[in-house]
This record gives structure tokens, sequence and C-alpha cells, in this order.
């Protein structure tokens, strides 16, 4: 399957609400996916090997790179070159990943792609933001299959509730849970579960 790579500095924000993606251990191997890949922010977290194919600008005998989709890269009603328009497959990448397979002067590539495991350190990982009125959690650093489907809350006092995407990685619920230590389960989209047994302290980040 080919597909379109557009040479680009790499942002630190994106639609997948990983915020600085340094910090959050992506680093610059990431892409923005557009809409026929990122499925409304279900594929934030996904991982990809790509290999430049069929153009003089591929480097020669340069292989396969792997990234991590962060962020959309949305279409264009005016651009003369609509990489991202609908049903384009596009991968919008950093300059610093763009130049591992290609040429500067490539500017856009074709490719083959395939979806593979994510490899990740340091276990999954949550960043909480919130009130007494809501909790939103940022899922980040998943391994395996990267994309989470679904994923629900209990506190000390509660059964698990389920939590609604709110965008890209970032998980919703509402009031309830305050003053309780919490614990997260975690699907990803493979199917596998992981529990994660209070791991946020009673009442941490979530005044009364």
């Amino acid at each position: 399957m080919l597909t379109e790579t557009f040479n680009i500095v790499g942002a630190q924000d994106g639609a997948c609400g990983y915020g600085d993606l340094f910090k959050q251990g992506y680093a610059l191997e990431t892409a923005a996916l557009s809409t026929a890949l990122i499925n409304d922010g279900a594929a934030c977290g996904a991982c990809f090997q790509l290999i430049c194919v069929n153009s003089k600008c591929c480097r020669p005998a340069a292989g396969a790179i792997r990234i991590t989709a962060t962020n959309f890269c949305p279409p264009s009603s005016t651009s003369l070159n609509p990489w991202s328009n609908p049903p384009q497959k596009h991968f919008d990448l950093s300059q610093y990943m763009f130049l591992k397979f290609a040429i500067y002067q490539g500017g856009v590539v074709p490719v083959k792609f395939r979806r593979v495991r994510c490899l990740k350190q340091g276990g999954m990982k949550f960043q909480m933001n919130g009130n007494p009125y809501w909790i939103l959690v940022l899922v980040y650093n998943v391994g395996g299959a990267g994309e989470v489907s679904n994923v629900k809350v209990k506190g000390s006092n509660t059964g698990w509730i389920k939590m609604q995407r709110d965008w890209g990685q970032n998980w919703l619920t509402g009031p309830g849970l305050v003053g309780q230590s919490l614990s997260f389960q975690v699907t990803a989209n493979d199917g596998s579960t992981v529990d994660y047994d209070n791991i946020v302290p009673f009442n941490l980040g979530i005044c009364a």
C-alpha cells in the first residue's frame, strides 16, 4: 500500500493531547496522520513502520523507520497538493525522521507502511487534571498495541466507572471521586486489558 510523507519540523503539541513530546518520551520519532488513518483520534499512540519506495529521493539501503502517531494532519481545501485529504493515507513526519530514509529535496515521497507493535520503556503513564466536577486523564507511553480503546476508573469507594474519550488519548469522567484513591483499567485495541490499582493516592489533585 502506498501513501505520502511530507517533510516538516516536528511539533511539540498535537491533537492527540500528549503535550510536550520530549517530556512524554516520544521526541521526534512521531507523525501526524491524515483523516484516513487517525480514526477520529482513536489511532493516537499507534506505531507504524514506513519504507520509502519508488522514488529517486529515497536514500539507498536506508531501511525502515518506526514512528508513533501523535497528531492529526488536517485536510486542506486550498492546497495545490492536498496530500492529507481523504482518501489519502498520509504521514506528516518530523524532518529528523524524514531524513532517515529520504533526501531533503524529496519533500513528499511514496512509502509502504504497516502497523507494528509499540516498543516503549518505563511502562504506561497517566497524567491527571481535574476538579470536584470532572477528571481528565491522559494515557501515554503505551507499549504493545499502542492504541487505547477503553479506560475505566475506580475510586476506593466505587466500582469501575467507564470513562469517555474527550479527545485524542484524554479520557474524561464526572464527579463522585473526590477524596478517594484511584485505580485505572486500560484496554488496548487488541483486547488486552491491564489494571493499575490505587496508583493515584488519596485526594491527589482532586480538591473538595
